[in-house]
């Protein structure tokens, strides 16, 4: 029987290996955490009894992701809930840009910028389902829908601050920044609105949504899929030497560039050793999560209903903290992301205490203490939410690289998105997953299409991985 082993059980390796395992291999997925997830964990983390993301929290991408639709989730137990508004960016003069799932509700929220949105947004939004194949895949793949794709890709190659100008209005413009700002990128960088443009059309397609009793669910699911397949999970398992895994005739890498080149060391061909050496890594997260007792007084009505509040004020604001924190230097006020998933999921809170998981993008490897720049972001557009915090616990980057070593300085997109590694992966090849070695590929987020809980660079890496079998999947 044709074997593989995959290293490491983020949900990228998860789903190569259920994949794998369908098409009729034997799988054996090798995780070093005493769980699998990666960054797709939950926890109790402040109180007994609330519930908080340990790194991906809200899965635009990953509802509409073929992969995993095509693993039947749901029938493992997955269940996708949507808040009643998906996004809000709050401005300090009390209006806020506000992104709902329908398009035509947020235009007309954009008010003088509603026609444009609708003509940025409205038609790839409408073929999203023919288009998440071609979008989510791979460059070197021949496109299923090249005219689609061209009318979404052509807006992606603008700097963000750029594609901005479309917009007049200061609600539109922030709102878009803070979608940008995703990238971990600075906004006047190439190609620095696909992965803004990527998040907001998935998302009108289907919802920011989370899921049902914490991300770790999607981890869940996933194995369950590969158990049921014939796959099998040993956790607890690190390894640091290729002599440590076990023969198969294929081997999937669920790592980032640095860790493969570490293992492998001298087997690598020369030039993708050197490749994924120069790797680039991107600026880290400082994570502070709370118990808030009633929720965060926002000021703007909406945000107190919204899964996703975007601290970092109007578009020229955002754009000098991500340039600055790009730069190494960190900002006096920081980009805080902040998530309510307690509002689309009330299992995640106990009573009138909620769990509220806050972010702020930082340099990379970034060592102080940065927990007074989140909350006073957090005073500013909800003022009275210190007097009802019961506690919290801080993430630095340190934290992350050590709970996941693919998170090094707390980098937790697995790699910066310049533009060859944003199109390219980790290196230039016909094959981005290829490593150079026989039955050997890379399948962690540093592949395309990139960071995310939807399994896509798995998936991609697990297609190669069977095309140098022979198999076709469903044989």
């Amino acid at each position: 029987m044709t074997s593989a082993v995959v290293v490491g059980g983020g949900p990228n390796g998860l789903t190569a290996a259920a994949l794998l395992a369908r098409a009729g291999l034997r799988v054996t997925l090798l995780e070093a955490a005493d769980e699998t997830g990666g960054g797709t964990r939950s926890h109790e983390a402040v109180l007994p009894g609330l519930l908080h993301d340990h790194c991906s929290a809200t899965h635009p991408m990953a509802v509409t992701s073929p992969a995993l639709r095509s693993l039947g989730l749901e029938r493992h137990g997955l269940r996708w809930r949507l808040p009643e508004i998906d996004c809000v960016h709050p401005l300090d003069d009390g209006t806020a840009g506000v992104l709902r799932r329908s398009v035509a509700e947020t235009a007309d929220g954009l008010g003088a910028d509603g026609r444009r949105y609708r003509a940025l947004i409205g038609p790839s939004v409408q073929h999203w389902d023919a288009l998440a194949q071609d979008v989510m895949g791979p460059l070197s793949r021949i496109p299923s829908h090249p005219l689609l794709l061209a009318r979404f890709g052509l807006p992606t190659t603008l700097p963000a601050a750029v594609l901005a100008r479309l917009f007049r209005t200061p609600r539109a413009r922030a709102l878009w920044a803070g979608v940008a700002a995703h990238a971990f990128r600075p906004l006047s960088a190439p190609f620095g609105s696909a992965i803004g443009l990527g998040i907001l059309t998935a998302g009108h397609a289907s919802g920011w949504a989370v899921a049902e009793g914490g991300s770790q669910a999607i981890a869940r699911a996933m194995e369950r899929a590969l158990r049921e397949y014939g796959g099998t999970v040993h956790t607890g398992v690190r390894i640091t030497d290729a002599r440590q895994i076990p023969p198969a005739d294929v081997t999937l890498l669920d790592l980032d560039p640095g860790q493969v080149a570490a293992v492998y060391a001298d087997r690598l061909p020369v030039r993708v050793r050197d490749a994924y050496r120069r790797f680039r890594r991107g600026p880290g997260v400082y994570k502070v999560d709370l118990a808030v007792e009633g929720g965060v007084p926002w000021t703007h009505e909406d945000a107190r209903r919204a899964g996703t509040v975007h601290l970092g004020g109007p578009l020229a604001e955002v754009a000098h903290t991500e340039k600055e924190v790009a730069a190494g230097r960190m900002p006096t006020r920081p980009f805080v992301l902040v998530g309510q998933q307690y509002l689309a999921d009330p299992s995640r809170s106990a009573g009138n205490v909620h769990p509220v998981w806050t972010y702020a993008h930082v340099p990379h490897g970034y060592d102080a203490d940065a927990t007074e720049a989140v909350l006073r972001q957090l005073e500013r557009f909800a003022p009275g939410v210190r007097e009802r915090v019961l506690g919290l616990q801080v993430t630095r980057p340190a934290g992350f690289a050590a709970a996941n070593p693919n998170f090094a300085g707390g980098d937790i997109l697995t790699g910066a998105r310049t533009v060859p590694q944003l199109l390219l992966g980790a290196r230039p090849a016909l094959d981005p997953y290829a490593t150079g070695l026989d039955g050997v590929y890379l399948c962690s987020a540093a592949t395309p299409p990139g960071p995310g809980a939807h399994g896509m660079c798995g998936a991609g890496a697990a297609a190669s991985a069977l095309r140098h079998l022979g198999i076709r999947p469903g044989e």
